[in-house]
């Protein structure tokens, strides 16, 4: 008889996933961030009834999320990295936005395919609040990975145009003391983006205000980052924005396109994943990969390779021509 455990494993997914949001909200992995734990004492540190903190527990080891040793439970390194809340990347505001925000959103799924239109999204003050920590935090993390995955010490001027995050640019500044960063996009973008910047580094990042669509971009580059930008707008947007991008570069000039992108011979999971979450929210597009390189080479630019970065986007790499 054929294995069914691919069909279960996936037709079960919601529950983990409601599952891995409990054990961070009622703070399982940062109650072993103390140390390996039997099942009572991980009751007594998070203070759970014991049962509650044996079905989590099991189920984080089912998930590969915390390890079972000599009768205890233990954080894996990906959990004590992003989940135990010791420093570092903290991404459990943005396992609290995927449960609160996205998680119940869900629910209109098979509607929203049938119409290819978002269900209804509302958000109040408090809402609001969950949503842009869950979104700043994760965007940090592809920025994280973004520089631990591309080397920018070839680079000395770089431009964010058009994205979402100064993150980006705080990253690639940190690991490369040469590198100053240009931030330009629409005021609704740049005075959230000009507040989060880390001071260590806020001396080589400006900011300017201009609308990549209508506006003429400041400056000369020798690297453009379009981060998050590409799913938020059109094949003629995106190509205009693209022509932006190639009119403050000289040639052999670097662009990096940060964004999920639909590729089905691949396999990759997250980015198929990730247009239905933008379609459900708010309608925005993943676009194909071959469209994409389309578009760059429409506009000035030579696709050199798109390179998948881990828990994160894919980032197309071109060289202007």
């Amino acid at each position: 008889m054929t294995d069914p455990t691919a069909l279960v494993t996936v037709a079960t997914g919601y529950m983990a996933a409601k599952q891995l949001f409990a054990a961070s909200e009622l703070g399982v992995f940062s109650a072993l961030a103390l140390g390996p734990a039997s099942c009572l004492e991980l009751a007594e540190r998070a203070e759970l009834p014991e049962r509650s903190a044996r079905i989590l527990g099991d189920a984080m080891v089912g998930l590969g999320l915390l390890e079972h040793r000599d009768g205890k439970y233990a954080n894996t390194p990906v959990t004590e990295a992003y989940l135990a809340g010791q420093g570092g990347l903290d991404l459990r505001p943005h396992l609290a936005f995927w449960d609160a925000l996205s998680y119940p959103h869900w629910l209109h799924y098979t509607s929203s395919m049938r119409s290819a239109r978002p269900g209804p999204f509302e958000l109040d003050e408090a809402r609001m609040g969950v949503f842009m920590n869950g979104v700043q935090t994760y965007n940090a993390l592809h920025a994280v990975m973004l520089a631990e995955n591309y080397d920018f010490s070839r680079h000395h001027d770089v431009l964010d145009l058009g994205g979402l995050s100064a993150a980006f640019l705080g990253e690639a500044a940190k690991r490369n003391p040469g590198l100053t960063g240009t931030f330009v996009g629409t005021r609704e973008f740049v005075e959230p983006a000009r507040g989060s910047v880390d001071p260590a580094v806020a001396d080589r990042i400006s900011f300017h205000e201009a609308d990549p669509l209508t506006d003429e971009v400041p400056g000369r580059y020798d690297a453009v980052l379009l981060e998050h930008v590409v799913h938020r707008f059109d094949a003629e947007q995106n190509q205009t924005i693209l022509r932006a991008a190639r009119g403050v570069v000289d040639p052999g000039a670097t662009l990096l396109v940060l964004d999920f992108l639909l590729d089905g011979a691949d396999g990759r999971r997250l980015d198929p994943v990730m247009a239905g979450e933008y379609l459900v929210i708010d309608g925005t597009v993943v676009h194909p990969q071959n469209e994409v390189h389309d578009w760059l080479a429409a506009t000035g630019w030579q696709v050199l390779e798109t390179r998948p970065l881990p828990g994160s986007p894919r980032v197309v790499i071109a060289e202007a021509v």
